[in-house]
């Protein structure tokens, strides 16, 4: 039996807006993999519990159970989930601690002891990685990370691509695994790999600039897409360069999507546009409930948290952040938009309109809203609007 891993969630709601409170950070895509499963490529063991008093409550798929803040017994490793690594094992024998440039990252807790806090005692190993300052970072790991990421598909054998399809580049760097792809889709390799996983589907008038990820159950619509990721059941259409759709997104319909980041079950009504970058070409300073975030980033989209809706036609600033199960209409929102916001004049979606359109989405995606998915929904929505 592997040894427990126990991911701890970090504590700064606004650096980690607008997730914090709606998803664990565990959970969110550091390039084509969620965090959770770079730590157990790493460690090599399974995760027993994400732990962090904003990550209680949440339950939507397959993710470890969540629990509060607390002491955590031996043997476990504990690491934290604002750190992605690189998948490589650390040679960790006899070591206490990872660190990562200086800063522990994770702790081996032996039987018999108990971790409590983040320490520096014991011998250090180095591990490989990105140290996330909040979910903006999510970009930065996307740029870090998919290169590799893909490239490491090309070791799996695939499926050879359809007549019609017109690659530039290296053929062998599309790995095609039970996708349906129609005649004209045009496949650029030439910066990196492009992923197709099971079920996924790519229409004609696709351009793929790789390095992609499509995943399982995804479709691509149309139109130019590049260096970006799409979690599973995503269905997108439209210019997308650099983004991450965490899973179950939705963009029917042409409009340009950049270095944004999107929750589950995001909906972007048609013609919604994200500008990723000032006109000044300065870094990009977010508004995060109050505080002021300085993200070091000259390019940087919309952050959008789970359930959050567009109505069509919306222009989104630079660096917007739109919270969780926020509904947007009405004309161009500001670039900080509160948790079940409903259009953007102060008033908030109530409990029943949350969990109304929510069981109406989640099915779409053959996803059935359990009664315990409910009953997380609904925390969900007391938290953000009690």
């Amino acid at each position: 039996m592997s040894t427990p891993l126990i991911l701890v969630e970090p504590a700064d709601r606004r650096a980690w807006a607008p997730f914090a409170g709606a998803r664990p950070v565990a959970e969110l895509r550091a390039g084509v993999w969620r965090i959770r499963e770079r730590w157990e490529a790493a460690m090599g063991c399974a995760t027993h519990a994400i732990m962090g008093d904003l990550a209680v409550g949440f339950h939507e798929l397959d993710e470890p159970a969540t629990l509060p803040a607390g002491p955590i017994a031996g043997p476990a490793v504990v690491a934290r989930a604002d750190f992605a690594p690189s998948g490589a094992p650390p040679a960790a024998a006899g070591a206490r601690r990872l660190v990562h440039d200086g800063v522990p990252v994770a702790w081996l807790v032996p039987e018999g002891a108990t971790w409590t806090a983040p320490d520096e005692a014991g011998d250090a190993a180095p591990i490989d990685g990105l140290r996330l300052r909040g979910a903006f970072d999510l970009l930065t790991a996307l740029e870090h990370f998919l290169v590799d990421d893909c490239a490491d598909f090309t070791a799996r054998p695939g499926d050879p691509l359809p007549p019609g399809s017109i690659v530039l580049g290296d053929p062998a760097l599309v790995c095609c695994y039970g996708a349906l792809v129609e005649p004209g889709v045009v496949f650029d390799t030439r910066a990196g790999a492009i992923v197709l996983e099971r079920g996924a589907e790519v229409r004609h008038g696709t351009r793929l600039e790789g390095p992609v990820f499509v995943g399982t159950g995804s479709k691509v619509l149309g139109g130019p897409v590049k260096a970006s990721v799409f979690g599973p059941r995503c269905n997108v259409r439209g210019e997308i360069a650099s983004s991450c759709f965490i899973g179950y997104g939705n963009k029917g319909h042409d409009g340009f999507v950049g270095h944004s980041v999107l929750g589950h079950w995001v909906n972007l009504g048609a013609g919604t546009t994200t500008s990723n970058l000032k006109n000044t070409y300065g870094t990009v300073r977010l508004s995060a409930d109050g505080a002021t975030l300085d993200t070091g980033r000259q390019f940087l989209g919309t952050l959008f948290g789970d359930h959050a809706k567009t109505a069509i036609g919306t222009m989104l600033a630079t660096g917007t952040i739109v919270g969780a199960g926020a509904n947007l209409f009405g004309g161009p929102p500001p670039r900080w938009v509160p948790p079940m916001a409903w259009g953007h004049q102060g008033e908030l979606l109530n409990e029943e309109g949350f969990l109304r359109i929510a069981e109406r989405v989640m099915p779409r995606r053959d996803v059935p809203v359990t009664p315990e998915r409910r009953a997380a929904l609904s925390a969900l929505h007391r938290r953000f609007a009690p």
